[in-house]
């Protein structure tokens, strides 16, 4: 298994933050968002390698990164040659790009690197193995409003996707998706077919309809905490929940 982080868009709503800084290097309470998310890979003993996907604009940032960390697994950084938001592959082509360069033919997980969260990833693999099928991972929120700003899925009785909307007018449920998936090897392929259709490259649940369709995807549901770290005030406030924490 390969895991696959993430970080090749520009985060311009962060601005002035991340002008001169990619968002998953920007650090809370002491440590980078990246740091937290490669230490929660790093438990996960199938995955080989971690690759981080990024731009032309801030390869040199994640490099140094990846230089000076001590992680046991090896870490790749992937430019995939894009200058600015206007012309950015987006995630979905970022994941093509990523598979077709580094010939990929292992199992991929792929996390977003603006995440923070509680769960541990060793329990989404071990549910990976056990359904046997592609999974997403998926929360019961309370808020109406943050459903609207997000994914959401019906799942059946053994957690088995039965519908995905991105940004519902009027959501079907309360299960979000934030953006953690776990792809079979056979279902790579999926993601050239999916773009050489003309579907949009952009946001990473944009697959799970169309991905559906085609074959069994479960969710796996994990309890405890996610921050998605979008603006200024929810940079802020993240950053006072973990002081806190410590």
């Amino acid at each position: 298994m390969k895991g696959l982080v993430l970080a090749a868009g520009y985060a311009t709503r962060l601005y002035p933050l991340t002008k001169n800084q990619p968002k998953p290097l920007l650090e809370v309470a002491g440590k980078s968002i990246l740091d937290y998310i490669v230490e929660k890979m790093e438990k996960v003993e199938t995955i080989d390698e971690i690759i981080i996907v990024t731009n032309d604009k801030f390869t040199s940032h994640f490099e140094e990164w990846a230089k000076q960390s001590d992680y046991k697994k090896p870490l790749t950084v992937i430019n995939d040659g894009t200058t600015t938001n206007d012309n950015r592959l987006g995630a979905i082509g970022d994941i093509q790009f990523v598979i077709e360069q580094l010939n990929l033919e292992d199992d991929l997980m792929i996390l977003a690197g603006d995440n923070l969260f509680d769960f541990e990833l060793t329990d989404f693999a071990e549910y990976f193995y056990t359904v046997d099928t592609d999974i997403i991972t998926t929360y019961s929120e309370k808020d109406e409003a943050q459903l609207k700003r997000a994914g959401v899925i019906e799942i059946d009785e053994q957690s088995k996707v039965l519908s995905f909307e991105e940004k519902p007018k009027q959501p079907k449920s309360n299960f979000c998706v934030p953006a953690f998936y776990l792809y079979s090897s056979e279902t790579l392929s999926e993601f050239k077919n999916y773009l050489a259709d003309g579907h949009n490259p952009d946001a990473p649940g944009h697959f799970v309809p169309y991905l559906i369709n085609k074959k069994s995807v479960h969710a796996f549901q994990f309890e405890g905490q996610r921050y998605d770290i979008g603006t200024v005030e929810s940079y802020e406030k993240v950053q006072q929940i973990f002081e806190q924490k410590q």
